[in-house]
């Protein structure tokens, strides 16, 4: 029997809450049955495994912060675009810590290429745009955000930005006007 209220979206739902609560890695179907007060296997006819729920998870993530991301930057061009991008991130990564660990999880292609992980490219280049570069100069400038945004969150997230008197966040006003100095400079050449 089939426990009333329990569905797939339900449980990804409380699963995004847990990830953010203990962690990403932590997320288990034991540990999912245990905050509905059920046994595991009623949960098996809802999800086929943990694989399954972390996958949800991470799509869950995907989605929540590319929404979030294409509400911050509508109307925005340049600079302007580039940083309202970033903070969207970084503000997404802060306050939601389990499901951003979530989207990152590695997709299979067949489910990669249909998730949300397609709009952030998108939107990358959508800011990109504004800075006139072709390619390769847009693929490897949306490699280069992508990895300064997750370096950065990363870092400031594990506690390594403490140890210095900087406020961080002058620090990350400064990465955001080095990039688009950058990024003007690219466009130029």
């Amino acid at each position: 029997m089939v426990r009333a209220g329990l569905t797939p979206e339900r449980l990804t739902r409380a699963g995004a809450e847990l990830a953010d609560e203990v962690g990403f890695d932590q997320v288990t179907l034991s540990a999912l049955a245990r905050r509905f007060d059920v046994k595991v296997a009623s949960l098996y006819s809802h999800l086929k495994s943990s694989q399954e729920l972390k996958t949800r998870i991470a799509l869950f993530a995907l989605e929540e912060l590319a929404d979030r991301v294409t509400a911050s930057v509508a109307g925005r061009a340049g600079k302007d675009a580039l940083a309202a991008f970033a903070d969207a991130y970084r503000d997404y990564a802060r306050e939601h810590p389990g499901r951003y660990d979530a989207a990152r999880l590695r997709l299979d292609p067949e489910t990669a290429a249909a998730s949300a992980g397609v709009r952030h490219a998108q939107m990358t280049r959508a800011i990109l745009r504004g800075y006139d570069l072709a390619d390769p100069d847009q693929t490897h400038a949306v490699r280069m955000l992508g990895s300064v945004f997750h370096g950065y969150v990363s870092l400031e997230a594990a506690g390594g930005f403490s140890h210095t008197a900087v406020d961080s966040q002058e620090s990350w006003e400064w990465v955001l006007d080095s990039l688009d100095a950058l990024l003007r400079n690219r466009a130029t050449r």
